[in-house]
């Protein structure tokens, strides 16, 4: 994919640099290193960092990371709240306008690629969701399984269908509602978009490894890894509070919903272990076919030793040609 980040937008526009790219990509450590060199200030992009007590399995920055780098968009939903892409595309104009008060520049950093998509493209206008409709979804799932309704969702959409996988039961069942309120398929809603961040000029990085075995290979390390930093004493934290259950968007993050499905008796702990790797991998790929269907993005490979160093080149560059504020240290 080409750069085209210095044609986007007009001279009046104001910089924000998104740093994208799939899970297990290494994008938290670069960007602390872009926030120590430059005048940048991390917006996160991330599904699971904006709920409380989703911290080891979500990769959340450690304490004294977001102690002593200011993070926003994380930390601020209870588990048991809902939250869409359009709250974060209007709380992520918040905070990038409170960056920009302060004399910095947005720096967004994430894997949820509907977020990105959504700030940078568009949004489209969606129905609010209809309580009885999703429990008529739901108990038909109970019956017949999501990946019956899977099918069903490809005879109505058959786009949608193909970007959905036959056991997202969250995205599957947001299909099939927004055909059943609307009368229209969520793939023709989604291409009338509206976007509301006119005025921003968006350069857009990708960050991972070229070889995917690579990729695979450091996701089933740090899977092995937060097991053995308490993973499951989260999960199983979260489990006993009472008032959660499996079907919240927050306890679906990859790898919550594997360690609940194992609490919950379904299967022994080495096999949720076995499923959290597989559907992190299915992430990934998802997250990587985003990616190539977006516009306007710069590659980079995080296996090659100048990677960092043209990263940094190009947002330097940028930054000095957008606007007066200049690099700095520490």
């Amino acid at each position: 994919m080409s750069a085209s980040a210095d044609q986007q937008g007009s001279a009046n526009s104001q910089l924000a640099v998104l740093l994208i790219g799939p899970t297990a990509a290494g994008k938290t450590d670069l960007a602390l290193e872009l926030v120590r060199e430059f005048p940048l200030e991390i917006v996160s992009v991330d599904s699971a960092l904006v709920y409380r007590g989703l911290d080891i399995g979500s990769g959340k920055p450690s304490p004294s990371v977001l102690a002593n780098v200011p993070h926003h968009l994380i930390d601020i939903r209870d588990p048991a709240d809902r939250y869409s892409a359009g709250q974060f595309v209007r709380d992520a104009l918040r905070a990038m306008a409170d960056i920009r008060a302060r004399g910095k520049i947005p720096l967004l950093v994430g894997g949820t690629m509907m977020y990105v998509k959504a700030l940078t493209q568009g949004l489209a206008e969606l129905p609010e969701a209809d309580p009885a409709i999703r429990a008529e979804i739901d108990a038909r799932a109970v019956g017949l399984g999501w990946p019956a309704l899977h099918a069903e969702l490809r005879q109505v959409d058959a786009r949608a269908a193909e970007r959905i996988l036959p056991n997202d039961g969250q995205r599957i069942q947001r299909a099939l509602e927004v055909h059943r309120i609307t009368g229209r398929t969520l793939s023709e809603l989604h291409a009338t978009t509206v976007r509301q961040s006119l005025n921003d000029r968006f350069c857009i990085i990708a960050w991972g490894p070229a070889d995917r075995s690579a990729l695979y290979g450091r996701i089933a390390a740090r899977f092995e890894q937060m097991m053995a930093t308490g993973f499951l004493g989260e999960v199983r934290r979260l489990y006993e509070r009472g008032d959660l259950s499996a079907e919240l968007p927050s306890l679906r993050s990859v790898g919550y919903r594997q360690l609940w499905g194992h609490l919950a008796g379904q299967y022994e702990l080495v096999e949720g272990v076995r499923l959290g790797v597989i559907a992190t991998r299915q992430l990934a790929r998802r997250q990587l076919m985003w990616l190539r269907a977006m516009p306007e993005v710069t590659s980079f490979d995080s296996l090659e030793s100048e990677s960092n160093a043209r990263i940094k080149a190009m947002v330097g560059r940028l930054i000095a040609e957008h606007s007066p504020v200049t690099p700095h240290s520490g």
